[in-house]
C-alpha cells in the first residue's frame, strides 16, 4: 500500500548546513526504506511531500516530528495514492530563494512559501508544477 503524507515545518536553523544535514540524511536513509520525495525550502520554512509504503512513511513521520531540527510541524495532506508522483527522486529539493517569484504567486497571497496558510491540495499542486517546470534539483 502506497501513500503521501504532506507536511509543512519551520526550520530551527536556517543556515545552509542544517538544510544540508537534512538532505544528507534523507538520500542516505530513505533508499533503504522505499521512500521518495521532495523538499521545498526558503524563509526557513520547509514544505516537503514523502511517499512509499505506509508503514515506512507513518515512521519517518514520527521522527520528523521529534526532530530538533524541525518545529511547528503541522500535516497538511495523506492519502493512499495508486503511484508515485516523486518517485525519481530520494529526496529532490527546490530553493525557493532561486525560484521565479510568479510560480509562488500562482498558488498563495504572497510571493513567499507559506504552507500554513494554504491548503494541503494547493500546497501539493505548487509541487507538482515545480516538478512539471523542471525546478527539482537532486535526482538521484
Amino acid at each position: 500500500m502506497l501513500v503521501r503524507l504532506l507536511y509543512a515545518s519551520r526550520a530551527v536553523d536556517n543556515n545552509g548546513d542544517a538544510i544540508a544535514s537534512i538532505l544528507a540524511h534523507s538520500r542516505q536513509y530513505n533508499p533503504t526504506c522505499g521512500i521518495t520525495g521532495i523538499l521545498c525550502y526558503g524563509g526557513g520554512v520547509f514544505l516537503q511531500a514523502i511517499e512509499g509504503g505506509r508503514m515506512a512513511v507513518s515512521e519517518l513521520y514520527g521522527h520528523i516530528q521529534k526532530d530538533p531540527r524541525h518545529k511547528d510541524v503541522v500535516l497538511l495532506d495523506y492519502e493512499e495514492i495508486s503511484e508515485r508522483r516523486f518517485g525519481g527522486w530520494t529526496m529532490g529539493t527546490v530553493n525557493l530563494l532561486k525560484l521565479n517569484h510568479s510560480i509562488l504567486l500562482k498558488y498563495s497571497e504572497k510571493a513567499e512559501l507559506d504552507p500554513y496558510a494554504a491548503s494541503g491540495k494547493v500546497s501539493l499542486a505548487l509541487l507538482e508544477e515545480l516538478m512539471a517546470t523542471a525546478s527539482i534539483i537532486g535526482r538521484a
